[in-house]
């Protein structure tokens, strides 16, 4: 069993690079990632040289006081603090604007903000903090966190096991498959869909739940709304806003079509991967091992763009990331865009290199192309 306690969080020397003086720090995250233990890590060693006040925004009392948008009240509540940690903040009425007057009137102040659903946090906190801002994501455990922790050998002997359950924190605490796979069924039944029901009052749960089993056997491949709409006798409009939901929530993430308006290319769709696998076996129940499953090759895929979006969060790698579909089938599962030039990714589970699309090649001259397996992965995601 792998410790979680000793894994130390990369989100975590991010946020203390960005910690700034009457700056408002967003930490963004599914429920369940680590977002409160990484913020008492932060404000335990914080403690140590400054004065930290540390608030759950689920608190009716809490909620109160830091929706007055009263100066002076913000500021009694402030008190003496050098650093003010506000967990659960999107629970707070207008608090983008009372975060707002505590930056602009507290000087020194620094402020960090967590919330678990950006669609809620984004309305009450973009806005009102527009350049009093900063943002950092917190995924679940990455690769280069396990590698860093435990060394890159035992990394590749929980590999499998990473692809089946995902790497939600908890479960490097839990002892047997059993435990596991119930967090992972407690998460989808109790947490998963949470802030969508509670802010966003979702009339018929049921649906976004199949329409998720539904994205779940579609990983790498283009979705239809056109299609979804008719299997869930529902609006195509509607299902538009559910997949906005589930993005905005931290349950699936949304990669469009490349191009530079060539007519043989695909762009208005779009394909979906999750957040973590384990969710995604979860929602299917199906947790067989790897030897036992035909749908290896959409894990892997899921698996390492996944991973790759973490590297680039954390090690802040610009880039717009999209795939690439010809009319004719050709296609690449992961394109780059990075410094003015184009990097193609197939990600392939068997060894082996694959050739580039000719027509990638064509029309693309400053496009470089590369296959991703289980032989050289690792300097794609760690």
């Amino acid at each position: 069993m792998l410790e979680f306690m000793l894994i130390k969080r990369q989100a975590y020397n991010l946020l203390k690079k960005k910690v700034q003086k009457n700056k408002v720090i967003l930490l963004y995250g599914p429920r369940r990632v680590g977002k409160t233990t990484l913020l008492n890590e932060f404000a335990g060693e914080a403690e140590n040289r400054k004065k930290v006040k540390f608030v759950n925004g689920e608190n009716l009392i809490i909620q109160k006081e830091l929706s007055s948008r009263s100066i002076e009240k913000l500021k009694s509540f402030a008190g003496n603090a050098d650093i003010l940690i506000v967990d659960e903040a999107q629970k707070i009425p207008d608090i983008g604007l009372n975060l707002k007057l505590i930056v602009d009137h507290i000087p020194g102040i620094e402020v960090i903000a967590s919330g678990s659903a950006s669609f809620a946090l984004a309305q009450k906190v973009g806005e009102p903090l527009t350049g009093r801002k900063k943002t950092i994501h917190l995924y679940t455990i990455s690769a280069k966190e396990l590698v860093d922790t435990y060394g890159e050998t035992r990394y590749k002997e929980i590999l499998e096991e990473n692809l089946i359950l995902g790497s939600y924190p908890e479960l490097f605490n839990l002892n047997s498959l059993a435990e596991k796979q119930d967090y992972l069924r407690e998460i989808v039944d109790s947490y998963l869909f949470r802030d969508i029901f509670e802010i966003e009052q979702v009339k018929n749960p049921k649906k976004i739940k199949d329409l998720l089993t539904l994205l779940a056997f579609q990983i790498g491949k283009e979705v239809s709304l056109s299609e979804i709409a008719s299997s869930l006798d529902l609006h195509a409009n509607t299902v538009y806003r559910y997949l906005d939901l589930l993005e905005k929530s931290f349950i699936v993430v949304n990669v469009r079509g490349f191009s530079r308006n060539l007519r043989k290319e695909v762009t208005k769709t779009s394909r979906y991967y999750f957040y973590d696998n384990g969710i995604r076996n979860a929602l299917i129940n199906n947790f067989n091992p790897i030897e036992l499953r035909d749908d290896i090759g959409m894990l892997w895929e899921n698996y390492i763009v996944m991973e790759r979006l973490k590297k680039q969060s954390y090690c802040q790698i610009l880039s717009n990331n999209y795939f690439w579909r010809t009319y004719d089938r050709k296609e690449i599962d992961w394109v780059e865009e990075r410094g003015g030039k184009l990097f193609g990714y197939e990600i392939k589970w068997k060894a082996g290199r694959v050739k580039a699309p000719k027509e990638w090649l064509e029309a693309y001259k400053n496009a470089e192309y590369k296959t991703i397996n289980k032989e050289n992965y690792l300097d794609f995601i760690v």
